[in-house]
C-alpha cells in the first residue's frame, strides 16, 4: 500500500520492543549510537566500538594498586581457592593483566587467544600490542564466586626509580579501557606505604570520569595501632584528595583482607564491619549491572553527540583548496573557543566535553578533509535513543532487578559471615542473649524497676506520658524513641507494664550503645520476651 511516510520514519514511531535489558541496550547501541560514532570517527579519539560480549558478560571488579599492597592476596580471600598464574611476594611478582573468570575446568588463556574469542570481552584490547597481549591472560576455574562475578588483577604500580622502566604499552590507557567496561574499580593500599607515585597518579588521573565507580580500601590496617590508624587514614583522605576532583568524599573500606590472624586485634570489630560493607557493595553488583551499562550507554551517547559537533564544526571551518595545514594549527589551538560556541549554541554542559588537552593532541595526527558535516538524522536518532526508548528500557531494569536476589554473589568469604555465629554482629546489641535460655533484660531489670516504681503505676502500668518522661532522658531523637516504645509496647494497650518498661529501657541501652533496633521482636514463646536481630 503506498504511504507517504517514509519506512524510517515509520520506524521511529513505533516503539522498540526487547526481551532483555541486555538485547535491548546491544540492539540500541548497533542502530542508533554506533553509526553515529563510525560517522564521526569517534573510536578514533575516544574509545573502541563495544562488542556484544560487552553487554552480556558478568560484571567486573578491577583491582589497582601499587605493588605489594595485597592486590592477589585480596582475590585469594575473596574466592578462597587459589588460582592459576596467582603469585604473592612483598616484591613486584603480578607483572600481567590477570582476568580471573569462572569455567568448567582450570586452566590459562593466553592474551592473545582472547582477543580473538567472541565470547569474551576483550577483543578490543588487541589495539594495545603484542608487548601488552604477552602480559594479558585469563585464570579460569570453577568457583562459586566466579559464577557471578569476574576480577581482573593488574600489575602493581611502580614507585621511584622502578618506575622509569618502560612496560612497552600504554598502562594508564589500558587501565582506562578497563575503567569504560567494569562495574567497580577497587584503589588498594597499604597502611604503610601511603605515598602515591607517579604513575599511580597518572594513573587514578586515567580513571576521571569513572569516579561512581571507584572504591578504596586501606589494607594491612591491623598492623598499627589505633592512633597510628587515624592519622594514615587522614594522610590517604588528603592524598587523594588532591588527586580525585570530584565534590563527594572517596568511601574507603579500612581492614585486613585476608585469612591470617590479626596482628593487632583492637580493631577487629571495626575490621568486622567494613568488610561486610565492602563484601555487601560488590554482592549487589550483579543486580546493579543492567542499570550501570545503562548508564555507561547513556553517558557514550553524550560524548559521542558532542564529538559529533566538535568534528563538523572543524570540518565546516576547514578551507577546499588552500592553507589548510596552518588553518589546521589555529583551530586546533583554538579548540576552547570551539568547545565554548558549541556550549552556547546547543545547551551542553561543560561537563560532557572530553579533555581539551587531550583532544589537542590527538587533532593534530588527523586528516581534516576526512572529517564530516553535520548530518542531523544521526544524531535525531541518538536523541530518539535518549529520550524514549532507555525510559522503557529503565522499567525493564527495575523489573530484572526485583527478580534477582539482593545479595547475588555467593560462595567463598562472602560465606563465611552470612549465617551462625560469626556472623556480624550476632550476639551483639539487640541480639544480645539470642541464644540464652534466660531472659536478656533480666540481669538488669532489677535496676528498671526502681525506676517503674517511682512513676505510680495503677494496675502494675504506667501510662504514656509518664514513660515518655522517663525515656526522654537518653536524649535519643522522637523517631527512635516511638521506634522503641511500638516494640515494647507488645500487647498494643498505649501502657507499659514491668516488663514492657524493662524492654523500652534495654532497647534504649541498645541504641545509645551504637547498635541498630530490631525490625521487629521474635514470636512469643514459652520463655519471656527476648530480643534478636
Amino acid at each position: 500500500m503506498f504511504s507517504w511516510v517514509s519506512k524510517d520514519a515509520r520506524r521511529r514511531k513505533e516503539p522498540e520492543l526487547f526481551r532483555t535489558v541486555s538485547e535491548g541496550l546491544k540492539q540500541l547501541y548497533a542502530t542508533k549510537l554506533l553509526p553515529l560514532e563510525e560517522y564521526y570517527r569517534f573510536h578514533d579519539f575516544h574509545s573502541p566500538a563495544l562488542e556484544p560480549a560487552d553487554w552480556e558478560n558478568k560484571p567486573m571488579v578491577l583491582l589497582v594498586g601499587q605493588y605489594s599492597t595485597g592486590k592477589t592476596t585480596f582475590i585469594r580471600h575473596l574466592i578462597e581457592q587459589d588460582f592459576p598464574g596467582m603469585r604473592i611476594g612483598p616484591e613486584p611478582t603480578t607483572d600481567s593483566f590477570i582476568a580471573v573468570m569462572g569455567g568448567d575446568t582450570e586452566g590459562v588463556v593466553p592474551g592473545n587467544a582472547l582477543v580473538v574469542d567472541p565470547r569474551r570481552p576483550f577483543r578490543k584490547l588487541n589495539a594495545f600490542g603484542n608487548a601488552f597481549l604477552n602480559r594479558f591472560m585469563c585464570a579460569q576455574l570453577p568457583n562459586p564466586v566466579l559464577d557471578s562475578i569476574s576480577i581482573i588483577d593488574t600489575p602493581g604500580i611502580l614507585s621511584g626509580e622502578k618506575q622509569r622502566i618502560s612496560r612497552g604499552y600504554d598502562f594508564a590507557a589500558v587501565l582506562e579501557w578497563f575503567a569504560e567496561r567494569v562495574d567497580r574499580i577497587i584503589l588498594l593500599f597499604d597502611a604503610h606505604k601511603l605515598d602515591i607515585s607517579d604513575e599511580f597518579s597518572e594513573v587514578i588521573k586515567a580513571l576521571k570520569n569513572h569516579e561512581d565507580k571507584i572504591r578504596v580500601v586501606l589494607n594491612k590496617a591491623d598492623q598499627i595501632e589505633t592512633q597510628q590508624l587515624m592519622r594514615v587514614y587522614g594522610a590517604l583522605m588528603w592524598s587523594l584528595g588532591k588527586i580525585i576532583n570530584t565534590p563527594e568524599v572517596v568511601r574507603v573500606y579500612i581492614g585486613s583482607f585476608w585469612s591470617q590472624p590479626l596482628l593487632i586485634p583492637e580493631n577487629r570489630k571495626l575490621f568486622e564491619a567494613e568488610e561486610q560493607d565492602l563484601f555487601k557493595d560488590i554482592q549487589s553488583l550483579p543486580r546493579n549491572a543492567a542499570l550501570r551499562k545503562l548508564n555507561d550507554l547513556i553517558k557514550r551517547a553524550r560524548l559521542a553527540k558532542v564529538h559529533a559537533y566538535i568534528i563538523s564544526s572543524l570540518k565546516k571551518e576547514m578551507p577546499n583548496v588552500f592553507g589548510k595545514e596552518s588553518k589546521k594549527k589555529e583551530l586546533v589551538n583554538n579548540l576552547g573557543e570551539i568547545y565554548l560556541k558549541i556550549e552556547r549554541e546547543h545547551q551542553i554542559s561543560p561537563g560532557d566535553f572530553p579533555s581539551l588537552h587531550k583532544m589537542q593532541e590527538l587533532l593534530l595526527n588527523q586528516d581534516f578533509s576526512k572529517f564530516q558535516l553535520l548530518k542531523p538524522k544521526l544524531l535525531d536518532a541518538v536523541d530518539d535513543m535518549l529520550a524514549n526508548d532507555i525510559a522503557r528500557l529503565m522499567v525493564m531494569v527495575r523489573q530484572e532487578e526485583s527478580q534477582m536476589p539482593t545479595q547475588a554473589v555467593k560462595g567463598g568469604a562472602f560465606e563465611g559471615t552470612m549465617n551462625g555465629p560469626f556472623g556480624h554482629g550476632y550476639g551483639e546489641g539487640a541480639g544480645e542473649g539470642i541464644d540464652d535460655i534466660e531472659w536478656v533484660v533480666g540481669k538488669d531489670k532489677p535496676s528498671y524497676d526502681e525506676i517503674f516504681y517511682t512513676l505510680s503505676p495503677v494496675n502494675g502500668k504506667i501510662t504514656g506520658a509518664s514513660a515518655k518522661k522517663e525515656m526522654v532522658k537518653s536524649k535519643l531523637p522522637n523517631t527512635v524513641l516511638g521506634k522503641i516504645w511500638k516494640l515494647a509496647d507488645v500487647d498494643k494497650d498505649g501502657l507499659l507494664d514491668d516488663e514492657e518498661f524493662a524492654l523500652a529501657n534495654h532497647l534504649i541501652k541498645v541504641k545509645l550503645e551504637g547498635h541498630e533496633l530490631p525490625a521487629e521482636l521474635p514470636p512469643p514463646s514459652s520463655a519471656p520476651l527476648q530480643t534478636q536481630t
